[in-house]
């Protein structure tokens, strides 16, 4: 078998206990032998500032070359606001940026989004599939994950106790493989 492909998933929320994060590391743990999932907080991202691109924060460096080495990235992400969250957006820009280099560029790329509340953070998801385009690789449509109701999904040890979103993150993950095969192949 040939090298799984890493995959940089990004957390869309500082929160210690998001229920982003939790959802992150259960698809780490549910992954295909075929992909390595590399859960990656956006804690020590500074501010985006298009004056300090010619010398950019050393913090900055680390994230980008993450990406660039990357064979894909999902995205998890809360919404706030009917939106993404202001530090995932951060990460986006300083991740895309200089212009015309993007980290992201090339990368196939998975969008969940979720939410305790009953439309699962749709319009985070939509947002995500607005700002995208131009500065990644392909979006994968289907399947379309929405993940709603999740306050009651995981233990207090942050593990996944609802099978039925064990099985929704299983069904994810092997099409997102087949997406990833599909886009390195």
């Amino acid at each position: 078998m040939a090298a799984p492909y890493s995959i940089v998933v990004i957390v869309g929320s500082l929160r210690k206990e998001s229920f982003s994060r939790k959802i992150a590391n259960a698809l780490a743990k549910l992954a295909p032998a075929s992909l390595k999932l590399d859960v990656t907080t956006l804690h020590d991202i500074s501010f985006f500032n298009q004056d300090l691109e010619a010398s950019p924060p050393a913090d900055w460096l680390p994230f980008r070359e993450k990406l660039q080495k990357s064979d894909g990235v999902i995205f998890v992400t809360p919404e706030y606001n009917r939106s993404i969250p202001g530090v995932l957006k951060n990460a986006i820009d300083v991740g895309s940026r200089p212009y015309g280099k993007s980290s992201f560029l090339g990368k196939p790329v998975g969008i969940i989004s979720n939410s305790p509340g009953p439309l699962g953070g749709v319009s985070a998801a939509k947002h995500l599939q607005n700002i995208l385009p131009g500065i990644c690789g392909p979006i994968m449509g289907q399947p379309e994950t929405y993940l709603n109701a999740v306050g009651d999904a995981f233990n207090d040890k942050g593990e996944c106790v609802k099978e039925t979103l064990q099985q929704i993150l299983a069904q994810y993950l092997t099409a997102f493989a087949a997406f990833v095969e599909k886009q390195n192949g």
